[in-house]
């Protein structure tokens, strides 16, 4: 074993964080040559969003637009008056279908007249979001609730302010150039490689400059917070969970362990390998949780929610991602063979193996 080396590596794997502070609401901070950082605010605990925008030619390309509401068209009207005012975008490229990243992308879209990337799946994922109000979809999602043992009282908040997030979008480009994993594109003088992965979202897109040791993970490896990853009653039995450590496990095997990272939410940093760690930990950490507490008596999703996520009052809108990251939990461990199902009057139970 080359001791000197392994000791540079493990350094250079420790987690770093180039800058104390993040962007004011008025600011721009330039990350390297070419690439800027903007953060905007948001309505809920989880209270920012990173926005990146990438020299593209004689414009810049913009990763993401923030939440579709009155506020952020503020924030970004100051920008574009202030520090941005002699940027012209030449592409919005959104990463994923969540409203706080394609949220204003018809707005973006409309003001610049420029094309909109996406990949297929989270485009078509976001046109759902916007039409998924429908009272079969409702339906379906009360069904959803009450067969993992979410009583009427918590079914009808959910199904109320729980979703108002899910709204939150102008209007979508009504066109849309797709990017999909292994493409390379070219911004500026940059060539990016295109990888998606599943878990946070169906088909996240994220983007690797090698040359520049550049990796913009969007959501799905966040500096000091773990991303939401849940399933929903659009696919019952889906494996997010699943997906997401997969995602994960590639990440490692296929990136260098000195990129710097620019995350989709907290701030920019290096340790990608030792951070995704962590989040793989901390995922198996919940498993274990929810094992020991079906050991003797079968539970449901709902009873298991306070065991995995006994540090939190949760309001309606935090449950709501509790819940489906809970299901996300027991159907990942239904795949390992790690617990078992049974239904009592038409209400999921969980044991372990």
């Amino acid at each position: 074993m080359d001791t000197k080396t392994d000791t540079v590596q493990s350094s250079a794997e420790a987690l770093r964080y180039p800058w104390e502070n993040h962007p004011g609401h008025d600011q721009v901070v330039e990350v390297m040559p070419g690439v800027l950082w903007v953060r905007l605010k948001l309505p809920f605990r989880l209270n920012h969003v990173n926005i990146y925008l990438l020299a593209d030619g004689d414009g810049w390309a913009m990763v993401d637009s923030g939440f579709g509401n009155e506020e952020t068209i503020a924030a970004w009207t100051t920008l574009f008056e202030g520090p941005l005012r002699h940027v012209k975008l030449t592409r919005l490229i959104v990463t994923h279908s969540h409203p706080d990243h394609v949220g204003l992308a018809g707005w973006i879209v409309e003001r610049f007249n420029c094309p909109l990337q996406m990949s297929q799946v989270e485009y078509l994922q976001s046109v759902y979001h916007q039409n998924r109000g429908t009272e079969e979809r409702k339906l379906a999602q009360r069904l959803f609730f009450r067969r993992h043992g979410m009583d009427e009282n918590l079914t009808d908040k959910l199904l109320g302010r729980g979703q108002d997030y899910l709204k939150r979008v102008s209007v979508l480009p009504p066109a849309y150039r797709r990017i999909s994993h292994g493409d390379e594109i070219s911004i500026g003088t940059r060539r990016f490689k295109v990888i998606t992965g599943g878990g946070h979202a169906l088909d996240q897109v994220m983007l690797y400059c090698a040359a520049d040791k550049l990796f913009l993970s969007a959501d799905q490896v966040l500096s000091k917070i773990s991303p939401n990853v849940s399933v929903w009653a659009v696919e019952p039995d889906q494996n997010s969970l699943g997906e997401y450590l997969a995602s994960l496990a590639s990440l490692t095997t296929t990136l260098p362990y000195d990129v710097m990272v620019l995350p989709g939410h907290g701030v920019p940093f290096y340790g990608l390998k030792t951070r995704i760690k962590q989040l793989a930990d901390h995922h198996e950490d919940r498993c274990r949780l929810i094992a020991e507490a079906c050991r003797v008596v079968p539970q449901t999703s709902r009873q298991l929610v306070p065991v995995v996520f006994h540090k939190y009052e949760l309001d309606v809108h935090q449950m709501g991602f509790a819940a489906g990251e809970l299901i996300a939990h027991v159907n990942y461990m239904l795949n390992e063979g790690r617990l078992t199902s049974e239904v009592t009057d038409g209400v999921l139970r969980f044991r372990t193996t």
